[in-house]
């Protein structure tokens, strides 16, 4: 019934496990490293699409946004903004475009930006309820300026179709939209909580420095 019950409702498979074992029963949904033998063909699936989106910038995270995998394209746009970063450094990419020293001082829509991402991080929280997800959160809120971003207006009726993300450095300006993708009928807890996002240029400016980078 438990079973039955969570499929109906459409419950995470990580919430599906902590109903289960609030039930009396042993979780059934495994959650394994993406670098596990056993994943590896998904994990050689989602180099194969962060290789396509070359010379684009793309990235894989997690739930918390913990950076898992990045194409080249992502690293010349990290490096060129804030410089190389530490082999094997761990990278959270929500803590990076929120906080106050990393990729703000060169995103010049920031309050419009952080204002969208910090809803989205707040309706994780509410969803998978994971301490976690919730402390990320208030690592978020806590940094400078951003519950005053949150209380201002929303933007309607804006020429973009998407909201771009604006990036300038010296005489440099880069705009780029993002999509992201998650894996189709997951069976694995790591895996249904898996994103892929890709980063598009918003102009013809933006693809020839990115391809030039790339040259």
């Amino acid at each position: 019934m438990v079973m039955r019950l969570a499929t109906a409702l459409d419950v995470p498979l990580r919430e599906h496990n902590a109903l289960l074992l609030a039930a009396g029963f042993a979780p059934v949904w495994r959650e394994t490293d993406l670098a596990a033998p056993e994943l590896s063909q998904v994990s050689d699936a989602v180099g194969h699409m962060l290789a396509q989106q070359e010379p684009f910038p793309g990235v894989a995270v997690d739930r918390q946004w913990n950076l898992l995998k990045a194409n080249q394209g992502a690293a010349r746009l990290v490096e060129f903004l804030v410089g190389p970063l530490a082999p094997g450094a761990k990278v959270n990419l929500a803590d990076a475009l929120v906080a106050p020293d990393v990729l703000r001082p060169f995103l010049t829509n920031w309050a419009d930006v952080v204002r969208y991402f910090v809803r989205s991080v707040e309706a994780d929280a509410a969803a998978d309820g994971r301490p976690e997800t919730a402390a990320l959160l208030a690592r978020l809120l806590a940094y400078e300026g951003v519950r005053s971003a949150l209380q201002e207006p929303t933007s309607y009726g804006a020429a973009s179709p998407v909201l771009p993300m604006h990036f300038r450095k010296g005489d440099v300006s880069l705009e780029l939209f993002t999509t992201i993708a998650t894996l189709g009928i997951p069976r694995d807890i790591t895996l249904e909580e898996l994103r892929i996002e890709c980063f598009f240029p918003m102009d013809a400016a933006t693809a020839k420095i990115l391809r030039g980078w790339a040259a």
